[in-house]
């Protein structure tokens, strides 16, 4: 049994709306307008809630959420190979390794 409170939740300002949007990473299609942070914040949860059980009633797969999921902390990403040339040149010249340039890059980003 998935706990529905246990999914990536955000709440953000929408301009065009003129409310707040809340947000849950694992189900994109979703979102809960509302003029406070917390009533969106809880009306989607509490949708979130819902359509968890209309999935688990119909048979359907629920997402696992992301805060449970294990992680290596690898991943591979391919790039052109003059990319790949300049982050080898760039770590050269630092003296660090090409994961520690890439890692340290993403870290500012």
């Amino acid at each position: 049994m998935v706990d529905h409170k246990h999914y990536t939740y955000r709440v953000t300002w929408s301009d065009d709306d003129e409310e707040y949007v809340a947000l849950c990473a694992e189900f994109p299609s979703l979102s809960y307008l509302a003029p406070k942070q917390t009533a969106a914040l809880k009306g989607m949860i509490d949708l979130v809630g819902e359509i968890i059980e209309d999935m688990q009633a119909n048979g359907e797969q629920v997402p696992e959420p992301i805060a449970e999921r294990r992680f290596s902390g690898k991943f591979q990403v391919r790039i052109p190979p003059a990319q790949h040339r300049a982050l080898a040149i760039q770590a050269a010249e630092q003296g660090v390794s090409i994961n520690r340039l890439v890692s340290a890059k993403l870290t500012v980003a």
